[in-house]
C-alpha cells in the first residue's frame, strides 16, 4: 500500500464522490421530468426543491433577459425563447442540491483540520450555486438555436465540467490549505 500513499487524497476524493452519488441515487427519489414528488427516506421534500427550482429559473431568466434575449418565464420554472420556441424546464434535479451534498461528503472525507473544512465547505457550496446557474444559463443559451444539443450539453459536457471543477476546488484545498506533501497524512482533527 506504500505505492498508493502519494495518491491517498485523490483516492479519498474519488471514493467520497462515488459513495455520495450512490447514496443520493438510492435515497432521494423523484420525477426527473417535472414537478413530481421528491422524497428522502420517505420524507416529502417536494416544496423545498420546487422553491429552489423556481429561484434558479428566475435567475437564469433574468440573465437571459439582461442580454436582451426575448424569453418568457412561466409556471415559475419554464424558460422559453420567443423567437425559436425552444425552452427548458428547471426541475428539482437542476437545483444543485445533489452537488452541494456531494461536496459536503468529499470535504468530510478529505484530510485536514476541521476548522479549515468549516469555512471551505461553504466556499464549495457558493461555487456549486454559481456554477449551477452558469451551467443552466449556458445550456439554455446554446440550445436556443440547437435544441438537439441539449442531451450532450446537459448530460455530458456540463455535468462532467461540474465534477472537474469540484476536483480543482478540492485540489486547491489539499495543496494550499492542508499544506502537506503528498504521502504524508494527518488525522482528521
Amino acid at each position: 500500500m506504500t505505492a498508493l500513499k502519494p495518491y491517498e487524497g485523490i483516492i479519498r476524493f474519488v471514493i467520497a464522490m462515488f459513495a455520495a452519488n450512490w447514496f443520493w441515487k438510492f435515497t432521494v427519489l423523484g420525477d426527473e421530468a417535472g414537478r413530481g414528488a421528491v422524497t428522502w427516506f420517505g420524507l416529502d421534500l417536494t416544496w423545498y426543491f420546487d422553491v429552489l427550482a423556481d429561484h434558479i429559473a428566475g435567475i437564469v431568466y433574468s440573465l437571459l433577459d439582461f442580454f436582451n434575449l426575448d424569453v418568457t418565464l412561466t409556471n415559475g420554472n419554464r424558460i422559453r425563447f420567443v423567437e425559436t420556441g425552444v425552452g427548458t424546464v428547471i426541475v428539482w434535479g437542476c437545483t444543485g442540491i445533489k452537488q452541494a451534498f456531494i461536496w459536503l461528503v468529499i470535504m468530510f472525507a478529505a484530510r485536514g483540520r476541521w476548522i479549515d473544512k468549516l469555512w471551505y465547505i461553504p466556499v464549495g457550496w457558493l461555487f456549486a450555486y454559481a456554477f449551477n446557474i452558469f451551467r443552466i444559463f449556458m445550456v439554455a443559451l446554446l440550445t436556443r438555436n440547437h435544441p438537439e444539443w441539449f442531451e450532450l450539453l446537459h448530460t455530458y459536457i456540463f455535468k462532467y465540467m461540474f465534477y472537474g471543477c469540484f476536483f480543482l476546488l478540492w485540489l486547491l484545498y489539499d495543496v494550499y490549505i492542508v499544506k502537506q506533501p503528498a504521502g504524508r497524512s494527518d488525522s482528521n482533527e
